[in-house]
């Protein structure tokens, strides 16, 4: 019985952590599959990718849609997967201020972003367990228990040998490593969190650490690839799946200059071979792009044999997400009603029974007309809105018998002010 209990309480802590994401406008940090509709085929293609990756392949998806389209939703849906599957993720936005050309800031976004099942910020605790792995594996092949001091020298070189190869490229990321794993067993861990940094390519980490280290400059452009394929290793040795990571916003690269938009579209391709020749096993990207980033004469079109790479055939209604795109198309009234009523069972779980004579399906119908109206008839730029707008009438109605939604509810932008996108509110019908 206290197991049952235990789970109940477990579900309904998902479920309020579902609606307070809501309520704030966001999307929530787990239990997407609770709110998730007309995903099936693409959820099952990505998990069959990943169990492929998981089995030492490499592969990659393109996730195509317009803004409503939910591809921020099926980014955060596919990362989910990768971690119940136990993978190591990590998201990276690109924006001009982190743009793909440059390999080092992709690098250091996806150190900086690294999540497993049970924490974000997950770097340290990634190697920390690699390195107790290493620990491990050593005693229990020792005929006899080792010594402190004998265990960190052994230690010190399993470090090296599982870095074999990398280190011929750049001796650096063993010598960080090395550095880390003594000062953490000193209690140094000040220097131990500088080590971390510099793994991660953070900026500014001092010249002290680097002397005691013997390492000299930081993770650069050239050494980018190659310090990644070293994490992707360090996670599977500590007995993750791999490494799932999701690019995001890739049409931003359109809006540079020739000579970098090229540059990072020759990224994109560099990363594409290295996963097609077998150079970055137990690694999974996703990329999402709008169409005109796939189209249009700025975008992946400019490089024709990047285009050839990533192009797909698609004719009628039966998309193939197999392809290397996966085409979302532009969310409808009928899903957002689906959304709706998955969003009432879970608050009903959070706070209890929802009053379904007041909220009917009825007014919740009448609830996406009245948005619709105030953002020109169009229902893909607005399910955000509406579901932060629903959980404030489920608050309400919770909260207070006599209120009744019919009656009382109203759309007022106003309280929106400074928190509407671009997108909604360029569409958004403004009354005089």
């Amino acid at each position: 019985m206290p197991i049952l209990a235990d789970h109940g309480d477990k579900r309904k802590t998902g479920s309020v952590n579902i609606i307070n994401a809501l309520r704030r406008g966001t999307v929530p940090a787990g239990g997407l599959e609770r709110i998730a509709v007309g995903i099936d085929v693409e959820e099952g293609v990505i998990a069959s990718q990943l169990d492929y990756v998981s089995d030492g392949g490499g592969d990659l998806k393109f996730i195509r849609g317009d803004y409503g389209s939910g591809k921020t939703f099926l980014v955060a849906r596919a990362l989910e997967i990768a971690r119940e599957k136990n993978f190591v993720t990590a998201h990276v936005v690109i924006s001009p201020a982190s743009p793909l050309y440059k390999l080092k800031g992709m690098y250091q976004q996806i150190c900086a972003t690294l999540r497993t099942r049970e924490e974000e910020h997950a770097m340290k605790a990634v190697i920390d367990t690699w390195l107790f792995s290493i620990e491990e594996r050593l005693l229990k092949v020792s005929d006899h228990p080792l010594p402190e001091d004998s265990l960190e020298i052994a230690t010190l070189k399993e470090i090296e040998t599982a870095l074999a190869g990398i280190s011929e490229m750049n001796s650096s990321l063993a010598a960080a490593l090395r550095t880390y794993y003594r000062a953490n067993n000193a209690g140094d861990f000040q220097t131990a969190q500088s080590a971390i940094g510099w793994i991660s390519a953070e900026p500014n980490i001092g010249r002290d650490f680097k002397a005691k280290a013997g390492i000299k400059g930081d993770v650069d452009e050239t050494f980018a690839l190659v310090f990644l394929r070293a994490l992707v290793r360090i996670i599977v040795n500590a007995g993750y799946a791999g490494l799932a990571v999701a690019i995001d916003e890739l049409e931003t690269t359109q809006t540079l200059p020739r000579n970098q938009r090229e540059k990072g579209y020759t990224t994109l391709r560099l990363i594409i071979d290295s996963l097609d020749r077998g150079e970055m096993p137990y690694c999974y990207f996703f990329f999402t792009g709008t169409p005109a980033f796939f189209e249009g004469p700025r975008g992946i079109r400019s490089i024709p044999p990047l285009a050839d790479r990533i192009g797909v055939t698609e004719s009628g209604e039966f998309r193939n997400p197999r392809q290397p795109q996966i085409s979302l198309s532009k969310f409808d009234a009928k899903k957002l009603e689906q959304v709706a009523s998955k969003v009432i069972t879970i608050y009903s779980e959070a706070y209890g029974e929802v009053d379904r004579t007041r909220v009917s399906h009825r007014f919740i119908r009448a609830m996406i007309n009245r948005l619709t109206g105030k953002f020109g008839g169009r229902i893909d730029v607005i399910p955000r809105i509406f579901l932060k707008e629903l959980v404030d009438v489920l608050d309400k109605c919770e909260l207070y018998e006599e209120y009744d939604p019919w009656e009382s509810y109203q759309f007022d932008a106003r309280h929106l002010k400074g928190e509407l996108r671009e997108e909604e509110e360029a569409v958004m019908v403004v009354e005089f």
